[in-house]
């Protein structure tokens, strides 16, 4: 059962009555007459072959409000393409798979490139704007919703909740972020929200002073959890990473585009599972060190713009003030565990808190040698405006594709 507590500069919204699914449903169903309502899958090829999608696309075919699912489809060949379409091909909402390797989409990619606008990392951040771009290009939906497609616990309440703050006419939010207790398997995860994010943004507060854009990063319950929804026209103007700081660039962009009062989170999930990154100790080129450094960077390039002034001396005090919250914040996990009976291992906690404190210092490092590093994609209403028919360009290509694969 969740407290009513509001924490911070952004409105949070409770599960508390746990309302069924069929009720949230029957709403949303009158919402999206007025509002039609869609949903962004990023996905890997290889995710369809796990157990997490394919039981979450049993789900989403039960919703009965959605008027349009857009896949993104990443690292799959023509024939992984055709399997695709098939796979989800028992979905009775109108969907479309983007076949993000295929040559109609590549060579898409290729015109913006030669312009400047592509996309300059292959990954998430990648995937989710290009099916950003086909939802304006469709032209089928006012409110949108996006979720991982490796989550272990999916129920189709979670998707009800995540979109309900922007499907309805009578809330004036323009964006919301999911978010949720990461507990499974008798184990407190979520590592990096936990033992970087917060720790790192308290230490920012201590060493820089207070500031607002701070306070708005520091009121998200887990501001790395991959799911949220927006109304369409924000998906115009945002600007997000091509990296690992995906998600901390969207919380930034609403910041600089919208009011707090246009902004909320919702509790999605009373229990929440997905695929675990590794810690990567010897390896910051992948899984959580990589992670860290991104994030970190994205943190860092914010304030930044915001007139920051950093320096390696900033950098080893916050690093230094980091390590001291963060060990801390391993105590208050690991008694917040012991109390419900669930596991927490201090040693591995330490770990991995002494590895992002070496990350933050090679971020800054990174952050000071290269000041020009510019990770996010442009906004869609600058590639139209460079490119004027570039949505037409783009929904053709994955209208052809669906036409010439579908039923071979």
């Amino acid at each position: 059962m969740a407290d009513f507590y509001q924490n911070g500069i952004v409105t949070t919204l409770h599960n508390l009555e746990n309302r069924s699914v069929e009720a949230l449903e029957s709403e949303l169903n009158e919402f999206a007459k007025k509002r039609p309502l869609g949903l962004i899958l990023p996905s890997l090829f290889s995710e369809l072959e796990g157990k997490a999608l394919p039981a979450t696309i049993d789900h989403i075919a039960k919703v009965p409000y959605l008027n349009e699912v857009v896949i993104g489809l990443d690292r799959a060949t023509k024939e992984q393409y055709q399997y695709a379409l098939k796979f989800f091909s028992h979905l009775p909402q109108q969907h479309r798979v983007l076949w993000n390797d295929g040559p109609r989409l590549q060579a898409l990619d290729e015109e913006l490139r030669k312009l400047g606008l592509a996309p300059k990392e292959l990954g998430k951040g990648r995937n989710v704007w290009y099916c950003m771009g086909f939802v304006l290009a469709s032209n089928r939906v006012e409110s949108v919703a996006l979720h991982d497609c490796d989550i272990l616990t999916y129920d189709r309440s979670l998707l009800a909740r995540l979109i309900y703050p922007v499907a309805n006419p009578q809330f004036n939010y323009e964006f919301c972020k999911g978010f949720y207790a990461r507990v499974a398997d008798g184990k407190i995860n979520g590592r990096v929200s936990r033992l970087l994010v917060t720790p790192l943004l308290r230490a920012l507060k201590h060493t820089l002073g207070q500031n607002d854009y701070l306070e708005f990063m520091d009121s998200f319950r887990y501001p790395l959890a991959g799911e949220f929804s927006f109304r369409r026209d924000v998906l115009n103007d945002i600007r997000i990473p091509s990296d690992w700081g995906l998600e901390i660039g969207v919380l930034s962009e609403m910041h600089r585009n919208y009011s707090h009062n246009r902004l909320c989170q919702s509790d999605i999930a009373d229990a929440y599972d997905h695929k675990h990154q590794d810690l990567s100790l010897n390896n910051d080129q992948g899984g959580l060190s990589k992670m860290s450094i991104d994030i970190t960077k994205a943190l860092f390039r914010k304030l930044a713009t915001q007139g920051t002034v950093f320096n390696t001396e900033t950098f080893r005090t916050i690093k230094a003030t980091y390590f001291r919250i963060a060990l801390d914040f391993i105590e208050t996990y690991h008694n917040d565990a012991v109390m419900n009976g669930l596991k927490l291992d201090i040693h591995s906690e330490e770990k991995a808190v002494e590895l992002f404190a070496k990350n933050i210092m090679k971020a800054g490092t990174s952050f000071l040698d290269n000041p020009m590093e510019t990770p996010f994609i442009p906004s869609w209403n600058r590639v139209v405006s460079a490119k004027p028919d570039v949505l037409e360009c783009l929904l053709r290509a994955v209208e052809e594709d669906h036409k010439e694969f579908l039923g071979q």
